[in-house]
């Protein structure tokens, strides 16, 4: 059975229904179906361990965030699959998550996120820490044979896991592209479940402010605006580390998923393009 024939035929639908494909998903294949008048998002993908990913964590990460208020609703979930209502809105792109008029309330969408969802949280939750991500992508790797050269990329890895120090630990989404937040007109909405776990805050805010290719001055209010204070020197370097770790973490999921992954993407160009923008984050940090 195929992707499009399996969201065709979840037990949810009340009637025949015809799935479209939404372009974007790099790991998952998405579609959007329609269906006794309202419209909802269909996620299908299995587990995928090269990239640690569990299906069971990501539902009950989208369930608790949906309770806190955060993300829609889970119509439908069983092995694979995926239902979610459908936010009519708009992406949002990397230039609105740098745009001044948006940093207080994507900030208060993430310090959300890291506070609320654990109290909806039931049974055993996953733990995410990005170095140990890195070590782990490294073994994948090397056990398939790869074409890279691990060894700088795990030294610079020690070097920022010794420079972030002890951390708080909240709740972290772990992927806050901005493909994954959407503005409904109203108000902030926050998906894609699939790496959530426990984590520092600077992964998150590190992940957000390098994704959307924040400037060092836009990076500290980012800072500032989620501590509601100015960060200091510590706070500052440790924030460095960190999103330089994010963009680190990035290459190496890259370089696992040109080997692993099924879906048609350019992971090869995505691998480079990660690469280069870290190896200049962590020249900055350095």
């Amino acid at each position: 059975m195929t992707p499009l024939e399996r969201a065709a035929t979840l037990p949810i639908w009340t009637a025949s229904v015809t799935p479209e494909p939404l372009a974007g998903g790099i790991t998952n294949l998405n579609f959007t179906v329609e269906d006794a008048g309202r419209r909802y998002l269909v996620r299908i993908g299995g587990d995928i361990p090269e990239h640690m990913i569990l299906r069971r964590f990501e539902r009950e990460a989208a369930r608790a965030a949906h309770a806190a208020g955060l993300s829609p609703a889970v119509r439908h979930a069983e092995e694979g699959a995926l239902v979610i209502d459908f936010i009519e809105g708009r992406t949002l792109t990397a230039q609105d998550v740098r745009d001044p008029a948006n940093l207080d309330r994507l900030a208060t969408l993430v310090r959300r996120c890291h506070t609320e969802i654990p109290r909806h949280w039931r049974g055993p939750a996953p733990i995410f820490w990005p170095f140990q991500v890195v070590r782990d992508y490294a073994h994948t790797l090397r056990e398939g044979g790869t074409p890279y050269d691990l060894a700088p990329l795990l030294a610079a890895a020690e070097t920022l896991e010794q420079a972030t120090g002890h951390v708080e630990i909240v709740f972290g989404h772990n992927d806050l592209l901005p493909a994954n937040l959407i503005d409904d007109g109203h108000r902030l909405w926050l998906v894609d479940w699939e790496y959530a776990g426990f984590n520092t805050p600077l992964f998150d805010l590190g992940g957000l402010a390098s994704n959307a290719g924040m400037t060092e001055d836009e990076r500290t209010a980012l800072l500032a605006a989620y501590y509601r204070r100015d960060p200091d020197a510590g706070l500052l370097r440790q924030a460095a580390a960190l999103t330089a770790a994010s963009l680190l973490r990035e290459t190496m999921w890259s370089m696992v998923s040109e080997r692993h992954s099924r879906i048609d993407f350019d992971y090869a160009a995505y691998t480079v393009e990660n690469r280069a923008r870290f190896e200049a984050a962590f020249e900055e940090f350095r």
